[in-house]
């Protein structure tokens, strides 16, 4: 008998563990069918909570350690010491084959390194980038590298673009995604040697999915592509801007609601559409970022999530290995490789 799908929880990891982490799965739960919990933390905080949702308290099992992952913890000093954490032994399960995909809230940085210690790198991937959906117009768009590669080789970006092309295909479901790289402009002969040698690339490889050529970064939120591809500092800089401008918005309407009886009288007439507006932005729909290239499903959740979020963060864990993303990947990358010898 096949055990049923189990996601790793690292309980202790987020700003407001293991509540919102608990009742994540929870939610989640509702979302998705047959799968389990594995909860590493603190039993005594986590049990309490889980007594209260019988339904969760069935298909979860609690593995208790009271160390864990700090915020300002050092990645280096977490490898060396950091054996008894929850971060840690959380991904170790996967690593063990007790757990399909890993989720925590945790430090980035810790979880990165952490991750590639236990799982490994994908075979023929040379790094892992960090992958998310963003909002756009036409609903969502998979944006990475968002922070884990600083430098990259023109080589980097085409893994890149494959793995976003399949993560398109497994979480957004769609079929034939298209591909953007993230350029100064449109033009073939705009960019650096990187962006230009790496297009070259794109444009001869058997990608799963289309590529469309260089789009600038104010394109993206327009949806003209389903994958958009860049270096881990760009793309860092990319999602912060985004962030402020979002949280810069949001400031000045409510100022500009503020000002007087007459504006806010007149947000009456108004509610509903904001409502949508912000259903619509809502980081929680959006949280998860999958460290993709690696030898298991490992998604990093955002600190600050409420249990929506957070729900948000297992639901794309589980739907990447319901879709077997990293068995896509590897197919598609033996594909590419088969594609270049032939084109040699």
């Amino acid at each position: 008998m096949t055990r049923p799908l189990t996601v790793a929880l690292d309980a202790m990891g987020g700003d407001h563990a293991p509540r919102s982490v608990v009742l994540g799965a929870l939610e989640a739960m509702s979302q998705v069918t047959d799968c389990k919990f594995l909860f590493f933390g603190d039993k005594d905080k986590i049990e309490p909570l889980l007594r209260k949702h019988l339904d969760l308290q069935r298909i979860s099992e609690i593995r208790h350690t009271t160390a864990k992952v700090g915020n300002d913890d050092k990645p280096t000093q977490v490898l060396r010491t950091g054996h008894e954490t929850s971060m840690w032994q959380a991904i170790e399960s996967v690593a063990k084959g007790e757990a399909d995909c890993i989720v925590s809230g945790g430090n980035t940085g810790a979880l990165m390194v952490l991750a590639r210690k236990h799982l490994k790198m994908l075979p023929g991937i040379d790094r892992p980038a960090i992958a998310a959906p963003l909002p756009t117009l036409k609903g969502q768009t998979v944006v990475l590298d968002l922070g884990a590669n600083v430098d990259c080789t023109p080589e980097n970006l085409e893994q890149f673009a494959l793995m976003g092309a399949v993560y398109a295909k497994a979480v957004l479901g769609v079929r034939d995604p298209t591909i953007g790289l993230i350029n100064v402009g449109e033009e073939e002969q705009k960019g650096s040697d990187l962006v230009k040698k790496a297009a070259a690339l794109l444009r001869a490889s058997s990608l799963p999915g289309r590529f469309v050529g260089f789009i600038e970064g104010d394109k993206i939120g327009c949806g003209i592509v389903d994958v958009a591809v860049t270096d881990g500092f760009t793309g860092n800089v990319l999602l912060k801007t985004a962030e402020g401008t979002a949280h810069f918005i949001a400031a000045n309407l409510k100022s500009l609601i503020n000002q007087s009886w007459l504006s806010k009288l007149s947000m009456i007439f108004a509610i509903p559409v904001l409502k949508r507006l912000r259903s619509r932005i809502d980081p929680r729909n959006y949280n998860g970022a999958m460290f993709v290239g690696l030898g298991g499903v490992c998604v990093k959740s955002h600190g600050g999530m409420d249990e929506k979020g957070f729900a948000n963060a297992m639901t794309i864990a589980i739907n990447l290995v319901k879709n077997r993303f990293n068995e896509q990947v590897a197919k598609d990358l033996h594909g590419l490789a088969h594609g270049a010898s032939e084109a040699a």
